[in-house]
């Protein structure tokens, strides 16, 4: 996957190099995907790319910390977002490089819509993403005293029902 490299130009290579020393993996993905995409290089494959970059640089990246999962952390950005928290969310996304993983959000209403809250990722020695984010959506609904919902919580499954279809489904408010 490494040869795909070699077609970038150096000002961009330097770029990717830039965004996976920072470890912003998906402004790098771009910026190799758009420099190669006219040769025939797919987003899978650009994936693959920076994830070698990854490996070169190894210890010089500066990883992001994983999102803090407790209450406090989690109502916090909760109340950041604009209107009213009426659910929370734990949804499964997934990508070649993560595998799966879990987002929280808080579902909202005035203005409606959704508020990123964190990504769950596995964590070495930790639960795998599905509990850890469900316990965690879980405790920050109980603290916020609204509904909390996991259309999959144990098997990684990104086109299981949401919260508001399933309400609407039901009859709820």
């Amino acid at each position: 996957m490494s040869g795909w490299l070699t077609y970038l130009e150096g000002q961009t290579r330097q770029e990717v190099d830039a965004n996976v020393l920072c470890d912003r993996r998906l402004m790098a993905v771009k910026a190799v995907w758009e420099a190669l995409r006219p040769l025939g290089l797919g987003l899978r494959e650009a994936e693959q790319v920076v994830h070698a970059r990854y490996e070169v640089l190894g210890e010089r990246v500066r990883h992001r910390r994983p999102d803090p999962l407790d209450v406090s952390s989690l109502a916090a950005r909760a109340a950041a977002h604009p209107g009213r928290v009426a659910a929370v969310e734990a949804l499964w996304d997934g990508d070649t490089v993560h595998d799966w993983f879990v987002l929280l959000v808080a579902v909202l209403d005035n203005p409606s819509g959704e508020g990123h809250l964190a990504t769950v990722h596995q964590r070495l020695d930790g639960p795998p993403p599905g509990t850890a984010a469900a316990e965690a959506g879980q405790a920050l609904a109980h603290h916020l005293g609204v509904p909390f919902h996991f259309g999959s919580p144990d098997v990684p499954d990104d086109e299981a029902p949401r919260w508001r279809t399933v309400r609407s489904r039901s009859g709820g408010p």
